[in-house]
């Protein structure tokens, strides 16, 4: 007996929603006395000849075509422009006081 869709078993038996439809679902395997089939007899022919063959020489790819770079721009601290200065006036000693000095007297 089947109480709210439990069965006796104490499982919720939901619909497959995986199964086949019946009308697509595989057809009982009817027994046939099963052939067994010997294996094929081992070949005797004799394996062919070990042959070594070395790698293929690696590939040269072309050198990348020559790309003309453009020099880096200017650092973005600009050199200041030159400014030439004048050398400084020279320093103005003032003059020794002019002494006058009168010419040494005769001598007799």
């Amino acid at each position: 007996m089947v109480i709210n869709n439990v069965a006796a078993d104490g499982y919720d038996h939901k619909p497959n929603y995986h199964a086949a439809p019946p009308a697509f679902r595989e057809k009982p395997e009817t027994l046939e006395p099963h052939k067994y089939k010997s294996p094929p007899p081992p070949s005797h022919s004799s394996p062919p000849p070990y042959v070594y063959k070395s790698p293929p020489p690696p590939s040269k790819s072309p050198p990348p075509p020559y790309v003309y770079k453009s020099p880096p721009p200017p650092s973005p601290s600009p050199t200041p422009p030159c400014v030439y200065k004048s050398p400084p006036p020279p320093l103005r000693s003032t003059p020794p006081p002019y002494v006058y000095k009168s010419p040494p007297p005769p001598s007799p």
